[in-house]
């Protein structure tokens, strides 16, 4: 088949290869020069920055996209382990060092909360109950429709935990304040408030914590150049700085797309993939009339996950207390949630995120020097927003705060400085108002109800990425990829 691919994201890249690998003839079509999606990197005065993901989990899920296009990942890319996996920062002062061994973590679980040591052990144990009760009948299925559905995974399925919040099941097995806002942050990592995700999200933690987390040697975007050299290995065709116009429908076929418009031409398809933000390819690639009225307004209800507030810094000074992956917290995390999902508004006490790549590559930085990239969560974009007015100041605020937290200095040691907003990512991306984590999962059902990896009103329009199922993150988007492959490959039967 003749196949058109929208984006070059982690999960167009891979699903490009794959399908190129099944002897299907690919063309692939991005917006930007870059491909990668939101995993790029910037480069300048002497600071390499990832500005995208910046850890690797569940890395097998790459080494299966790879196989399943002939190839051998070693050949492409390399990721190391990174110990400690965080350094956390309380607001009391507190300093816990998360190792991946298990007897240095005991250590400083000792330390820092010592009532709770045996409570980590058994929060694990359950955590990685839900990964065996989710893994096949929900992570790695494409639940497409009932030959997807194994009653021997029913039961399982029943008992993954839905139905109280991510929030209250951490407390009922912590009493250490310092534990609980620890392992309330892990629904970040697809855009969603620990007070409203369902607890099944506490999946998360067994999959960074015992599974463990990895950095790409060279940088992360250098995925991002491994999938593009994969993709073309396979025989796909890459075209970079080429928006697509609209996807079009076949008019003499109700459930069939013809293909892409580009540039005002008609670029005909046998198949389309489309790895744009799922509500955009919906609401914004295809022609109103396309889609009913109710179709639409659902899709438009859908609420998207968290942006992201980014501040990259080129620093002439090196801090000892920053590991590679460093968590500051907020003095009152709830109210920092009901300020980005229910106020819209920027944090005034933010947790943030600082990766140090320099600590684990120094060629990141001149020497005696650091680069960081600092991530606050934010809402994203709505109606009396002002990021235009908001940028600069919230940037100075940002740096204020690092430094009454121990990075006394950080202001005059500023070399280079860039900021991402959430209407950058909008703008760039087209993410769902800014979204950098595709859907949230901020009530019951939201996390299995996502878009799935073909539309369910065109029979060969299909779905990847960070916005679909199974969800966001590398591992997740790069399974997407494997999901339309099965899909398109059973379809074609």
């Amino acid at each position: 088949m003749k196949i058109s691919v929208i984006g070059a994201g982690l999960g167009g890249l891979s699903t490009a290869a794959i399908l190129a690998a099944q002897g299907h003839t690919v063309d692939l079509f991005e917006q930007n020069e870059n491909p990668g999606g939101k995993m790029q990197e910037i480069s300048a005065e002497g600071f390499r920055f990832d500005t995208g993901p910046s850890l690797l989990t569940m890395p097998f899920l790459a080494e299966q996209v790879f196989e399943m296009c002939g190839k051998s990942v070693s050949d492409y890319v390399e990721w190391m382990p990174v110990e400690p996996v965080c350094r956390y920062q309380f607001p009391d002062g507190a300093v816990f060092n998360n190792y991946l061994d298990p007897l240095r973590n005991r250590s400083e679980l000792m330390r820092i909360a010592p009532e709770d040591v045996e409570a980590w052990d058994r929060f694990l144990e359950y955590s990685a109950d839900l990964y065996r009760r989710t893994a096949e009948t929900f992570l790695f299925n494409p639940l497409q429709g009932v030959r997807d559905l194994h009653l021997r995974d029913i039961p399982d399925f029943l008992r993954i935990d839905a139905f109280t919040t991510v929030s209250r099941r951490v407390d009922d097995y912590f009493s250490s304040k310092r534990l609980r806002q620890l392992f309330k942050r892990f629904p970040t990592y697809n855009g969603s408030s620990p007070y409203k995700a369902p607890a099944t999200l506490n999946v998360i933690p067994y999959v960074e914590l015992r599974l463990g987390g990895y950095y790409i040697k060279g940088g992360m975007y250098n995925l991002a150049r491994a999938l593009v050299r994969l993709a073309e290995d396979c025989g796909v065709r890459v075209h970079t700085g080429v928006p697509v116009d609209m996807i079009v429908p076949d008019p003499g076929h109700r459930r069939k797309i013809s293909g892409l418009m580009i540039n005002g031409s008609l670029y005909e398809a046998d198949a389309v993939v489309a790895n744009s933000d799922a509500t955009d390819t919906y609401l914004n690639l295809m022609p109103e009339r396309t889609l009913s009225r109710y179709k639409r307004a659902r899709i438009a209800r859908i609420e998207p996950s968290c942006s992201g507030f980014v501040v990259l810094l080129g620093i002439n000074r090196v801090y000892p207390q920053l590991e590679h992956h460093n968590i500051f917290f907020s003095e009152d995390y709830e109210e920092e949630f009901r300020t980005i999902f229910e106020l819209r508004e920027p944090p005034q006490d933010p947790t943030v995120y600082i990766t140090n790549t320099s600590v684990t590559d120094p060629d990141d930085a001149p020497p005696e020097c650091s680069n960081l990239f600092m991530l606050v969560n934010a809402p994203y974009t709505a109606p009396g927003q002002l990021w235009h007015e908001w940028q600069e100041t919230y940037t100075d605020h940002i740096i204020h705060t690092m430094e009454a937290r121990g990075l006394e200095g950080l202001r005059d040691a500023i070399l280079y400085r860039k900021v991402i907003t959430p209407p950058d990512f909008e703008r760039l991306y087209g993410s769902n108002r800014g979204s950098i984590y595709g859907t949230s999962s901020n009530n019951r059902n939201a996390a299995f109800v996502r878009p799935r990896n073909k539309s369910p009103w065109f029979d060969n329009l299909y779905l990847c990425g960070g916005s679909t199922h199974p969800g966001g993150g590398i591992p997740l988007v790069l399974q997407s990829a494997m999901n339309v492959g099965a899909l398109v490959d059973r379809d074609s039967r």
